[in-house]
């Protein structure tokens, strides 16, 4: 619980992802978290549950091997841990939100729902952002333009690389 309060100021962009303690086992349960809830999503898009189960690993997979390029190739690789730990948490804490909004919007269609989604997804990309501008050193600009990369390859690279499966 102490580790859940270290990481929960990160979701109003506060705290340094590199300062914050590196635990395995949060890791973990985050990962399962992160996994579950995305494919609770993904299924409720889909018809088959195997095509989810496929896109939702292969969207792990991808976030788990981008963060780790990102990490090797700015030399901090032994922040792995703390780093994915926290884009993963955020994107959870996001989703705590974003599913009940999923499901106002599956039912009632009103744009009042599409613009808290909308709002919702801008936070986690706000996060994803701020999240990398701390770990790499890097301005603003640069830590945008790769956030945005960051979720094409995870997203899309998913969609699409779950469509050749």
């Amino acid at each position: 619980m102490d580790v859940l309060r270290q990481y929960l100021p990160l979701c109003w962009l506060k705290n340094n992802p590199l300062e914050l303690p590196r635990s395995v086992d949060f890791f973990k349960q985050n990962l399962l978290f992160y996994f579950v809830v995305e494919y609770f999503m993904q299924a409720n898009m889909t018809d088959d549950p195997i095509e989810s189960f496929t896109e939702v690993s292969i969207e792990t997979l991808l976030t788990l091997i981008f963060i780790g390029i990102m990490l090797f190739v700015n030399r901090t690789l032994y922040a792995y841990v703390q780093v994915t730990t926290a884009i993963i948490f955020c994107a959870n804490i996001v989703a705590v939100f974003v599913v009940p909004v999923l499901i106002w919007l599956t039912i009632s269609e009103e744009p009042l729902s599409y613009y808290v989604l909308s709002l919702l997804l801008f936070w986690d990309y706000a996060l994803v952002t701020y999240i990398i501008k701390q770990v790499l050193s890097i301005n603003l600009f640069a830590s945008l333009v790769l956030s945005l990369f960051y979720f094409t390859a995870t997203y899309f690279g998913a969609f699409a690389l779950g469509q050749l499966v």
